[in-house]
């Protein structure tokens, strides 16, 4: 991939690409937006229109085998990403897929294989691990701000939306998609940073339940584990409280870090040497450091920190603690 621009295409450009991501495919030098697909081709048509995006598609095929398109972005409902990242792989392209990789270990197992088969780049959309925020929490624990760590707990709570107690639709509470629900959605960024952070889990449990009969999904999680570097973790997550929280606490053998996974709060350190408070803002897209470090690892000159095989062990992580995988 050393053509002076990168053409991308995107299949499925729904909300989250509208500013969280798109746009961060045309500010990334060498790289061009190039196409995008949506089943319903006046939608389709709009946003290429909108974001200046010289194709639109109503068919996933004809994009990803249009010669005009060197790389593929996934960002449809995660029931669909192995189908269509099959078909990327097979057309010999490389490909970045939302969050989370798809629905079950299994799937992205088989992903990762078709890829590495081929020997294609694959990046999964955990656009956390290159946000200067998260980063700022890695170098602590690099230059031993707070000693040996032991420790990282996460609660996170959010009251029913309008949309759950209408009984509305959403793809993200529908069993047959997402089976974890908003434990999918959401609860996947955490566990993928605290990965990074921390190495690859060796032992994971959980429990999950559906609490409060809105949808089929599952609404309240609790689960432990142990990263490989002896770190041990809890977390919590629910979806019918009565407010929102959104609590995260890496423990140390000389301190403490508190941050937020999505709520805009300073970073923290608590030390022998006092508190500190950082506040680092997000860029206007956020995936737009994700997307640079993308255009980095094409040229050569870096390696992603989220890719196929990091997406994979998250949806492991994921799939344990559902107890899906045994």
């Amino acid at each position: 991939m050393d053509q002076k621009i990168i053409r991308w295409g995107i299949i499925g450009c729904g909300d989250v690409t509208e500013r969280k991501s798109g746009p961060a495919y045309q500010k990334t030098e060498g790289f061009e937006l190039h196409a995008v697909m949506r089943r319903d081709a006046e939608k389709a048509a709009d946003y290429a229109k909108r974001h200046g995006v010289p194709k639109y598609y109503s068919d996933a095929d004809a994009l990803i085998n249009d010669p005009e398109v060197d790389a593929v972005y996934i960002a449809t409902p995660p029931d669909t990403h192995k189908i269509y990242a099959l078909k990327v792989a097979e057309a010999g392209k490389p490909c970045c897929i939302e969050k989370p990789m798809a629905p079950t270990y299994a799937e992205c197992v088989a992903i990762c294989n078709a890829f590495e088969s081929k020997g294609l780049p694959l990046f999964v959309a955990y656009y956390r691990r290159s946000l200067p925020r998260f980063l700022q929490i890695k170098n602590w624990i690099a230059a031993g701000e707070i000693g040996t760590v032991r420790h990282i707990s996460w609660h996170l709570g959010r009251t029913p939306s309008p949309k759950d107690i209408s009984g509305e639709y959403n793809w993200r509470t529908d069993a047959r998609i997402a089976a974890g629900g908003y434990f999918d959605d959401l609860a996947s960024h955490g566990l993928d940073l605290f990965i990074y952070l921390f190495g690859n889990v060796k032992e994971v449990s959980g429990s999950s339940l559906n609490q409060q009969g809105l949808y089929t999904a599952k609404d309240a999680v609790a689960a432990s584990w142990l990263h490989d570097s002896g770190v041990t973790g809890t977390g919590s997550w629910n979806f019918g409280l009565s407010e929102r929280a959104d609590s995260v606490i890496i423990y140390g053998s000389k301190g403490t870090i508190a941050f937020a996974v999505f709520d805009e709060v300073p970073v923290v350190l608590t030390n022998d040497s006092g508190r500190q408070e950082v506040i680092i803002e997000h860029p206007e897209n956020i995936q737009l450091y994700h997307v640079r470090n993308m255009r980095e690892h094409l040229l050569g000159n870096a390696v992603h920190p989220s890719t196929g095989l990091t997406g994979a062990h998250t949806t492991f992580m994921l799939d344990k603690i559902l107890g899906t995988l045994k």
